[in-house]
């Protein structure tokens, strides 16, 4: 991706020149003109930009395009030939005042990056959505790439008459030119950053609705999506997740919604769950339920529209002033989604469900070679694009909810509001916010920000238990440690709880609340107190640590973890038994006895759908390889019987049937699958929906019981882009070597892939069926590294480098194969050996898990 990056030096330097706040004029405007009637490959785009400068000094602005047909500053004409390289163009000896205009043909993308085309199988139609963030408006106009330049857009678009038109203003009434063509003309926005404008176009079904703000404004809602799945998406419900979003952030913020529309597009081929972009927000058609659908993804979707509607505050209306303070729109988000959904809607268990997935996900970050603080150190482009990670989300969120669990909820709500009326429309960074928190919390934050958010590492806290022959305690504490590379002992407040069988249930029976803090705390009022079945580190989940089980509440639980009635409680005993299985604490075998004896009886799908996937890896990859082939026959059969044992129609019946599929390793688990797919076996309340089929034919084909031409067939019938995504996955899944061929060349050979076939054909190529087919691409895959890096956009690049790496090999060969790579390209990009780097951490620490499980 040369010449495509972009420094903070290089943006500071410019922000001092091209000044938004200052000067005679009113800041940055764009005017934008584009011609999207120009055919498959380009469509045409025009940009005036007005803006201050520093007279007779040099800068540049940001455009990718195919050609660049006029330049011109203040009148002057400027020969394209020598102004326009790398994704830029120079701009020498600015005025005070300046006007640029510059005239281009952009290409239209398939990664899922700029301005995005998709063709729909099933009806021929055209479909365009735009991703900008991080650096990609630059792909659709010329632009100054930085978030602390912020601007007025006004959009001019010339498509098909037929289409829908959507940007970030509301969309006018279009000017028919008779010729099948129209133009709508956008109101310019308000000042926003240029990755949060946007631009969806095609022929969208659609519906509308409107909520009164708190400012009394009247704010018209809309929903849209494809033809062709318009009859599964439910949009009375996605009104009333909205509805409630709107009521509780904007009274708990204290400030009305900022823009003059909401409408939420679901577009296809989207990388992300969603994007935030001002008063148009796009989803994955993930989100589009055309098969049943577990709890947890229904769940995931409410968060989600919440996530996307309060970065409308936390990212729109306040944005920080370069990307290493992501975290203030991110992390933001992802706390106030949580606790949104938590109290405005019946998701009441959504603080388990961030538990479950988000802060698994996070503790997995920390402990990567690649982990940074909250607040990041990113130089630039490439740095940001490899940060939206489980530090950004998931890490910063935690702290977030441990912070205002600290300074009191509603002094946190009273600080956010501040910051919201003091800063809008600006930029900010960390300190911004701590000022308004410490004001209206009467705490001193600075101490609390350094370790929290200037620090990386998780911390790991371990109970110290002595008791006398009856069974008393007569000491408790708690240890506290850090890893090596990163020392910092942190403050915590957090739960103990202790819990004991009784009548058949593991009931909680004792708990206290206290600070630790320091490498070992003393805890005296639990000692005189009979010692528990299980004792449980962060009851309640305040803190954000690890926790570790002694080995009394281990065996507790593995034996009763499905008697514990509550389910946040469940969750972080689950989750501490991962930990201590990841840490090469506690045996994989064990980890796998204690979700099968457990699991049928768990109530939360998160908690499912997590520890299922957990399951899958310890068989595949943390068990000892003497030990696998048996452990995956067990753990499918185990799968098996679960879902016979589940309730019919059920939700744990589903994620059990669909478990089952992926780990089906035998030739009479695979009959199972047939029969199942077939409708020889009929199971109580399961419907073989269209997308079940799928995932059951995915398996027969990793286990060589499916062939291409079956799988063409099931394409024939189902002829969508989904179906095209799961078709590509198990060709790719195929056990042969010309299958693998086949799929490798389709990724590496060619570049015409769209971004959703890619993802889907690596996950196929990698499926652990076909593990012993692997290691003929260990070398191919280290030999295209550097190429696809440079030759492929950032998103498909990545898609490649994580998802063609042959994890499932989990052996000292593929950890030599990557060591000796890092070691040959000490000078490769940064994000690239990021990446790289997080590959191996994954292959050395299962190699560490398979040895203290065959200890």
């Amino acid at each position: 991706m040369p010449g495509e990056n972009l420094t903070r030096i290089e943006a500071q330097e410019r922000r001092a020149v091209v000044d938004p706040s200052t000067g005679s004029g009113a800041g940055i405007s764009y005017e934008v003109t584009l011609d999207l009637t120009r055919g498959a490959g380009i469509f045409g785009s025009r940009t005036v930009v007005r803006f201050t400068g520093t007279e007779g000094a040099d800068t540049f602005i940001d455009l990718i395009a195919r050609d660049v047909r006029e330049i011109t500053l203040n009148g002057r004409s400027i020969d394209p030939a020598t102004a326009f390289a790398d994704s830029r163009i120079a701009l020498t000896g600015l005025e005070r005042d300046n006007e640029l205009v510059i005239d281009a043909d952009c290409l239209y993308t398939n990664t899922g990056e700029g301005l995005h085309r998709f063709v729909d199988p099933v009806d021929g139609e055209v479909y365009l959505y735009s991703q900008f963030e991080v650096p990609d408006s630059r792909r659709m106009y010329a632009v100054f790439e930085q978030p602390d330049l912020k601007a007025t857009f006004r959009f001019t678009v010339t498509a098909p008459e037929p289409w829908a038109v959507v940007s970030n203003s509301p969309t006018p009434e279009p000017k028919r030119h008779g010729d099948g063509t129209a133009t709508w003309s956008f109101e310019p926005t308000p000042r926003i950053s240029s990755y949060i404008t946007a631009l969806i176009a095609g022929p969208y079904e659609s519906t509308f609705s409107q909520l009164t703000s708190a400012s009394g404004r009247v704010i018209p809602l809309g929903i849209y999506g494809r033809k062709s799945l318009w009859q599964h998406l439910d949009t009375d419900y996605v009104f009333e997740k909205t509805r409630q979003g709107f009521a509780y952030y904007e009274e708990k913020f204290d400030f009305p919604y900022p823009f003059a529309k909401y409408d939420q597009l679901f577009v296809p081929e989207f990388n992300a769950g969603a994007m935030e972009n001002a008063g148009a927000v796009t989803f994955t058609e993930t989100y589009v339920f055309r098969s049943k659908v577990t709890d947890a993804v229904k769940e995931r979707r409410v968060v989600t529209i919440l996530h996307e509607l309060a970065h409308m505050w936390f990212g729109d209306l306040v944005t920080m002033k370069w990307w290493n303070d992501l975290w203030l729109n991110e992390s933001f988000a992802e706390w106030a989604s949580t606790i949104a959904t938590a109290e405005a809607t019946e998701w009441t268990e959504a603080w388990t469900t961030f538990n479950a997935m988000e802060k698994t996900w996070a503790y997995r970050q920390d402990q990567l070679p690649s982990t940074h603080p909250v607040v990041a150190e990113i130089r630039d482009l490439d740095d940001v694009q490899v940060n939206f990670d489980g530090i950004t989300y998931a890490k910063g969120g935690s702290v977030l909810k441990q912070l205002a669990a600290w300074v009191g909820i509603e002094k946190f709500f009273a600080g956010v509001a501040a910051y919201f009326d003091k800063h809008q429309w600006g930029n900010t960074e960390v300190g911004d916010l701590l000022v308004e928190l410490e004001k209206t919390s009467g705490r001193e934050l600075g101490s609390w920000a350094k370790l929290w958010l200037e620090t990386s590492g998780v911390n790991t806290l371990t109970p110290v238990i002595e008791e006398d022959a009856e069974g008393t305690i007569t000491r408790f504490a708690i240890t506290q440690t850090a890893a090596a590379d990163y020392p910092t002992i942190r403050p915590h407040r957090l739960g103990v709880g202790f819990y004991s069988l009784e009548n058949g249930a593991l009931t909680r029976v004792h708990k206290v609340e206290l600070d630790v803090d320091g490498e070992l705390t003393e805890v005296p009022e639990l000692a005189g107190i009979t010692r528990p079945d299980l004792v449980l580190l962060n009851d309640d989940d305040l803190a954000y640590a690890k926790i570790r089980l002694d080995e009394r509440s281990l065996g507790t639980a593995i034996a009763h973890l499905r008697d514990i009635a509550d389910p946040l409680a469940r969750s972080l005993v689950w989750g501490a038994a991962w930990d201590q299985t990841r840490d090469a604490e506690a045996s994989a075998t064990d980890y796998v006895d204690l979700v099968l004896l457990n699991i049928g009886s768990e109530t939360e799908s998160t908690t499912v759908r997590t520890t299922l996937a957990q399951l899958q890896l310890a068989a595949n990859s943390y068990v000892a390889p003497g030990k696998r082939k048996a452990t995956r026959e067990r753990v499918a059969d185990g799968l098996w019987a679960l879902a016979e044992q589940a309730e019919p129609g059920s939700d744990s019946q589903l994620q059990f049937v669909t478990a089952f599929a992926t780990a089906a390793s035998s030739a009479t688990q695979w009959e199972q699958v047939r029969r199942l797919r077939d409708g020889e076996t009929v199971m109580e309340g399961l419907s073989i929906d269209t997308d079940l089929s799928w995932q059951l034919l995915i398996s027969l084909a990793a286990g060589g019981f499916a062939t291409a031409a079956q799988i063409d067939d099931a394409l024939a019938q189902d002829n969508t882009s989904k179906g095209g995504e799961l078709a590509a996955q198990a060709k790719a899944a195929l056990p042969n070597v010309e299958a693998k061929l086949a799929a490798w060349d389709s990724l590496v050979e060619r570049s015409d892939q769209p971004n959703t076939i890619v993802r889907s054909t690596a996950l196929g190529f990698t499926h652990p069926a076909g593990v012993e087919l692997l290691g003929e691409f260990v070398k191919p895959y280290f030999e295209m590294l550097l190429p696809v890096w440079n030759a492929r956009s950032y998103q498909i690049a990545q898609y490649l480098i994580t998802g063609l790496y042959p994890a499932p090999l989990a052996n000292a060969a593929l950890r030599d194969a990557t060591l000796a790579w890092l070691d040959a390209n000490a000078d490769a990009p940064a994000a690239l050996r990021r990446l790289v780097l997080e590959n191996l951490a994954g292959v050395e620490r299962a190699i560490a898990v398979q040895e203290r499980d065959a200890a």
